[in-house]
């Protein structure tokens, strides 16, 4: 499984731990940014996330021109003229994304349109078709989940058409990235755990994939040795300041994984779900990783064992026999959702999200086959193939 080609590529400053919010301000004012706008949703604004960003700001005599609270779980090309047209109108000059995928995918996005010029996001849709850096962004991340902040894609949706329009070049990528463990405090269980198993599948798929290399497995197993010791943690103790700043950076860390190896098949069955029956991202992660593992085993059985490592520490790893340590990979992530499902009512089947008929499972593994994700799982997929997983993943 070694490629004898590959490129890695992280361009994005990383100002992470505590107190690293009060370092936008020399961020900023390091760009010749002086009116920034920040791009945020209500739920962030309500959990009182933006006051330290206002203060940090303010302190250092930046005045935030403008405040934009109102993006929604599923971004859309209206959402992002929007607020392109208040950028523009206050005269801003650099955007701060405050939030989870959704509100970080749409400040790369609006960030296309008021350095672009225009208002028609479609046209700047699919990859390298940006040629020109773009203006001053930064991301600060309130979910430990999506890594979004170190890749360089984005998906928003086109309401007029119904389709989800994918943007991929590397000058989406912010200036930089904080990670702060004040902004994930207030997490609630259920979202906390979606976005670490989101975390989780990421490095875990960027690790066993095709394009996998020697630069992302690092980044991809520090992230899955910091969730597997952090996440039950934090789920006991919410508040715990270290905990949250591990699941932090192992997004981060599992963000830089999978950007530069690519994903597999539980993101082709995780998109085609979201899409089809509207369930969050992590969620569908989550639900997916054990019953593709297992689909994939006979191809990723070495880099699989390897996990063991990283997901039950040194002595489960030297106890189990080499040729059983695949399995036990798998084992270990099963007890970590039936744990979580304890905790919060992760859903482990599709029976158990509430929200997936089985009538649906067909359109599901046709849409997953057309994902551009499949390509890169190490395993050929077939129409039958697909359903056979759902179907072991429907209870």
């Amino acid at each position: 499984m070694t490629n004898k080609y590959y490129e890695f590529f992280c361009p994005v400053k990383v100002i992470a731990g505590k107190s690293a919010l009060e370092h936008i301000p020399y961020e900023l004012t390091g760009l010749a940014a002086k009116r920034p706008m920040i791009v945020t949703d209500k739920g962030v604004r309500a959990a009182g996330l933006l006051d330290p960003v206002i203060a940090a700001c303010e302190e250092s005599g930046l005045e935030i021109v403008s405040i934009y609270d109102d993006v929604p779980p599923d971004s859309s090309t209206s959402v992002v003229r929007d607020i392109a047209g208040v950028y523009r109108q206050e005269k801003c000059d650099s955007i701060i994304a405050v939030g989870g995928g959704s509100a970080i995918d749409t400040g790369k996005a609006v960030n296309i349109l008021v350095s672009e010029g225009g208002n028609d996001l479609s046209k700047y849709s699919g990859a390298g078709v940006l040629k020109h850096p773009l203006k001053p962004f930064f991301v600060v991340p309130t979910t430990a989940g999506t890594g979004s902040e170190v890749t360089a894609v984005a998906v928003i949706t086109d309401e007029s058409k119904g389709v989800k329009l994918p943007f991929s070049s590397s000058f989406l990528l912010p200036n930089a990235a904080i990670i702060d463990p004040r902004m994930t405090l207030t997490l609630p269980a259920h979202i906390t755990a979606a976005t670490a198993m989101d975390a989780m599948t990421h490095a875990t798929e960027a690790f066993t994939c095709m394009a996998k290399n020697p630069l992302s497995d690092a980044y991809a197993t520090a992230a899955i040795k910091k969730i597997s010791t952090s996440l039950l943690q934090v789920m006991d103790n919410p508040k715990d300041s270290e905990g949250r700043l591990e699941l932090a950076q192992a997004s981060t860390m599992a963000g830089i994984a999978f950007s530069n190896s690519m994903v597999g098949l539980v993101h082709a069955l995780g998109h085609a779900t979201g899409a089809i029956c509207h369930l969050p991202h992590g969620l569908c992660m989550s639900l997916y990783l054990p019953y593709v593992l297992e689909f994939n085993l006979e191809d990723i059985r070495e880099p699989l064992g390897e996990l063991l490592l990283y997901l039950e520490g040194p002595e489960v790893y030297s106890s189990t026999p080499a040729s059983r340590r695949a399995e036990a990979s798998i084992s270990a992530i099963r007890k970590l959702r039936d744990q979580l499902y304890r905790h919060c009512k992760l859903p482990r089947t599709l029976k158990e999200t509430g929200k997936v008929e089985e009538a649906q499972l067909d359109r599901i593994a046709e849409m997953a086959l057309d994902d551009g994700s499949i390509m890169f799982n190490p395993k050929e997929v077939t129409l039958d193939d697909a359903k056979a997983v759902l179907r072991r993943a429907w209870a």
